[in-house]
């Protein structure tokens, strides 16, 4: 059954493609085309293709990415609950592939939630340099920032703020920036049909006016020679040729460079800016009907080389602390909690004690103890949400490890562990909340999948008290 479509939206479309839009208008007969992305952070991909109860096929443009099909509901997996992959639409998996991350590069994505694109960053970084992950909306904010702590990162912080006040902050800050666009999601409407409602030429307009002023903002914080990678989900030209258009007029110090892949993409079209720019036609625009994906726009800019004494920098680099807003001051001092996380960490875990050594880069941030990235800068007055790895909250008298810091670690990271298979009943119970019956050395337990971290449990008396998150527990 055919998807009903905006009638406004089908008389652009068939402007636009010509002889390609009867090809076009069949795909909404046939599925979306769902994919997942393995976290190389947690499993090396050929192991899992090894063990995955799916039965997968290789995304051309993403080494790990891949198509998945067969019974089960992959986001109802204990793979999933432990990080072993993220579930991302096939095309989106482009983007973040364009950026080139290189392992120590400071990288931001100023429009993440809610999320796939940030722990796709986060494996190309290999838990060095430092990813900004920021969202506007509170509430995908929270979303975002969870996605980050379920695949186990550790070098990243996550801001809930405007792209102008960060850029007020961090100038020539970044070597990488990611704008995954706020856009109209035209090319979603085959994967969310409800989409189409909230469609409109109106709508289309108004977001080519928002994302103008965010890669504004975004050609502030990029260091001299770095990469923007500019993306939306839509087909309008407003939103895609002619945004690029609107930003290399008005930054001249950018250039235009071809975009990865382009054996599987079309490229973006010149004639669809306001004055036809050939250089367009190194973005790439993922068409459904070309491609097992949805639609998506890729473009791909290069900021020139600036005069040597305009130094890239974050503004007010010293590394304080960031203060949670409201908060109490806390019962303890941060070296009553750097000292409570270490007598822990050398009964409990082994090897994160090694990856804490630097004393000045704790944080208290409420209760809860974080540690900071070695690139992160100065965060006071940002509204931020998580400020790096967090390790634990500070009770009275004793240091309690967070779920982050379970799924952070490897399967050699800690002294205790209880190990199941991910059909074993016991897991299930475990999953939903419940204690497990267990004998073993009384202590804090990292409760593991098939050898990869899944959340904490305590053994006392014959049993694992159960310490997974109530707001992650299955029904």
């Amino acid at each position: 059954m055919r998807i009903p479509l905006p009638e406004l939206f089908c008389t652009r479309m068939e402007q636009m493609l010509q002889q390609e839009y009867e090809s076009f208008l069949q795909g909404y007969e046939q599925a979306a085309w769902h994919g997942l992305r393995v976290n190389p952070l947690k499993v090396d991909p050929a192991r899992f293709v090894a063990i995955s109860p799916f039965e997968l096929h290789p995304v051309p443009w993403c080494n790990l990415g891949f198509y998945y099909s067969g019974v089960g509901r992959p986001g109802k997996h204990p793979y999933h609950a432990a990080g072993l992959y993220y579930l991302q639409e096939p095309s989106a998996m482009a983007v973040a592939e364009a950026l080139d991350v290189q392992p120590g590069d400071v990288v931001l994505d100023l429009c993440a939630a809610p999320g796939g694109k940030s722990t796709q960053i986060a494996a190309a970084l290999q838990g060095q340099g430092l990813l900004v992950a920021n969202e506007i909306h509170p509430t995908r904010a929270k979303a975002l920032s969870e996605n980050i702590e379920r695949l186990g990162v550790t070098n990243a912080i996550v801001t809930n703020e405007t792209p102008e006040r960060l850029a007020a902050r961090f100038h020539h800050a970044f070597d990488r920036i990611l704008v995954d666009a706020p856009c109209s999601g035209e090319g979603m409407f085959r994967k969310l049909p409800e989409a189409c409602d909230d469609w409109s030429l109106a709508k289309v307009a108004q977001c080519h006016a928002m994302q103008c002023e965010i890669l504004q903002a975004a050609a502030q914080m990029l260091k001299p020679g770095g990469t923007l990678v500019y993306s939306t989900c839509t087909f309008a030209p407003e939103e895609n040729e002619q945004t690029v258009e609107v930003f290399l007029a008005d930054h001249p110090g950018f250039t235009l460079v071809p975009t990865p892949h382009r054996e599987q993409f079309r490229p973006g079209q010149a004639d669809w800016a306001k004055r036809p720019d050939n250089r367009l036609s190194l973005s790439a625009r993922l068409w459904p009907h070309h491609l097992r994906g949805e639609g998506h726009f890729i473009a791909k800019m290069v900021k020139q080389q600036a005069d040597p004494s305009d130094e890239p920098t974050f503004t007010d680099n010293s590394r304080r602390s960031p203060r949670k807003k409201g908060a109490a001051k806390p019962a303890i001092s941060r070296e009553e909690s750097i000292a409570a996380w270490r007598l822990f960490a050398e009964n409990t875990v082994i090897g994160a004690w090694e990856k804490t050594n630097d004393s000045d880069a704790f944080t208290l941030f409420g209760e809860q103890l974080y540690y900071l990235p070695p690139a992160a800068p100065n965060l006071d007055g940002l509204k931020v949400l998580r400020p790096g790895w967090h390790l634990g909250t500070m009770k009275k008298n004793r240091f309690e490890p967070s779920h982050a810091l379970a799924l952070a670690l490897s399967a050699d990271q800690c002294m205790y562990t209880a190990d199941f298979h991910a059909d074993d009943p016991l897991l299930l119970r475990y999953l939903r909340g419940e204690s497990l019956p267990h004998e073993a050395k009384n202590g804090w337990t990292l409760i593991r999948v098939d050898t990869f971290s899944l959340g904490w449990a305590k053994q006392s008396d014959r049993q694992l008290k159960n310490h997974y998150p109530k707001g992650l527990r299955w029904l």
